[in-house]
């Protein structure tokens, strides 16, 4: 609280006095030592701030940093530079909406100020007239025109330092309107598909406002702005090299994108986004959007693009540094292989699809150094509220992002985490489920059997008693 109260120029002040009389009492007492014992350590206190007009005063011990007091020193003044404006003015809690200048390219995107640029999700369409519906439906994913003035961040994108607080007042931090399986450019009819070029007007913005002084640029998506990260977080390096600014270190962060090509529970025509088959999808897709995808992976799936668009496909080929946050029982997943959760229980058949589809993913997942992977059923984590609850073997999502963004993440600081638990919401930090008909929320028991789980063909499974197992369930656990 001093630290913000004082600022970093009264702080700084008082601790070069008091640096200064430490080095002086050391040389007094190098006179004394041949005749007197070494007197104990001393501690500051009862320092009396200049100005203040007050006596307040506070204990900093400084014999844990004796011989490094420089060091010290730097760190306590860059911390006060951090603190002091929380106590100096209002922060500005929303988002504003800003246009690009290129005419060429006419979206919305919103800045609070910048190190750390989000592609929002949002489904996606791959043909006329899925894109027709998407627009009657969902236009604010296919147009910034009638955006809001501002928005207020949350999850990852909070300036709250309780729901966010490792980036809460990080350098730059913007939402970006990212068409959904982002391409380079193509104009189909009304509707442009230009992802990538957003991605890099935008980037060419940000240079002229600070970002040219940044070390890192974090490329974050969630779902199909997840799938953007993993296609454009290579090209938005390339790009900066090529702009001069090579030493600005590109990392991505691409949440609940990690989509797989596997076979449908049941198969259906490919008439709609919701039921037509993944791969299929993206085939007709990709020649829809006039996609353009990581040249390393078009070089590795030649004649075949298409495959570039599932995660596990491109991440082998990327260069920057990427961390995968995925739920092992991803909703939009289900979706897309017809597994509908809602109205009816889930027949035994689809109980060992969905059990299957924990697995398949854990095994697209295993060579993926940087992840946080629980076993929930759920879609997109980090721009919510609760994304610091989810924790996966004791530690949470902000947590283990923190770990990766570190240069020397110190020893025990985890960087994959997933879990090993065999079943949907298995963890029970995993978000509350509610009944999509009722809106009431469900107990993981409740669920489960809603999914037709079958206590006893379960415990068997995990090789203890059906009785203790249901003990587990009922207590969340």
């Amino acid at each position: 609280v001093l630290l913000s109260l004082w600022g970093p120029e009264v702080l700084t002040r008082i601790l070069k006095q008091e640096t200064f009389a430490r080095r002086l009492r050391g040389s007094r007492a190098q006179h004394r030592r041949a005749s007197a014992m070494p007197s104990p350590p001393l501690t500051y206190r009862d320092r009396v701030v200049e100005g203040t007009g007050t006596g307040e005063s506070f204990p900093l011990d400084f014999t844990a940093v004796e011989g490094n007091m420089d060091n010290f020193m730097t760190q306590i003044k860059n911390l006060a530079q951090s603190l002091y404006p929380c106590s100096a003015q209002k922060l500005d809690q929303d988002m504003r909406l800003h246009f690009l200048d290129n005419s060429s390219v006419t979206c919305g995107w919103y800045c609070m100020s910048c190190v750390m640029l989000v592609c929002v999700g949002g489904w996606y369409c791959f043909n006329g007239q899925t894109c027709d519906t998407r627009y009657q439906t969902m236009r604010r994913f296919m147009s910034s025109l009638k955006w809001p003035r501002t928005r207020t961040g949350t999850g990852i994108l909070s300036p709250q330092p309780e729901e966010n607080p490792y980036w809460w007042n990080a350098n730059m931090v913007c939402s970006v309107c990212v068409c959904a399986y982002v391409s380079l450019c193509m104009c189909v009819g009304d509707y442009a598909f230009m992802g990538s070029v957003i991605i890099k007007e935008v980037v060419n913005e940000l240079l002229t406002k600070g970002l040219d002084s940044a070390k890192v640029l974090l490329l974050a998506g969630s779902s199909a702005g997840g799938t953007g990260v993993l296609l454009n977080v290579d090209r938005v390096a390339e790009h900066l090299e090529s702009r001069g600014h090579g030493e600005i270190q590109v990392r991505g962060l691409a949440d609940s994108g990690w989509f797989l090509d596997n076979k449908q529970y049941r198969s259906t025509d490919c008439h709609s986004t919701i039921s037509c088959d993944p791969t299929e999808a993206i085939r007709r897709g990709i020649r829809y959007w006039g996609s353009v995808v990581p040249e390393s992976c078009r070089q590795t799936h030649l004649g075949e693009e298409w495959n570039c668009f599932f995660g596990y496909k491109v991440y082998p080929t990327l260069k920057s540094p990427v961390f995968v946050v995925q739920w092992l029982f991803d909703e939009a997943q289900l979706t897309v292989d017809n597994i509908h959760l809602t109205g009816h229980p889930v027949h035994e058949g689809q109980w060992r699809y969905i059990q299957n589809l924990g697995n398949e993913l854990r095994n697209t997942l295993k060579d993926v150094p940087a992840l946080f992977a629980p076993a929930c059923l759920s879609h997109e984590v980090i721009t919510r509220n609760y994304w610091m609850d989810i924790q996966v073997k004791g530690t949470s999502l902000p947590r283990a992002l923190h770990c990766w963004d570190r240069a020397s993440p110190p020893r025990g600081c985890p960087l994959r985490l997933i879990d090993s638990c065999p079943w949907p919401h298995c963890n029970p930090t995993c978000p509350t489920i509610r009944d999509q008909i009722t809106g009431q929320e469900m107990s993981v028991i409740q669920f489960l059997k809603h999914m037709g789980f079958d206590v006893a063909k379960m415990a068997q499974q995990q090789g203890m008693d059906a009785g203790k197992l249901l003990g587990m369930l009922n207590n969340g656990n």
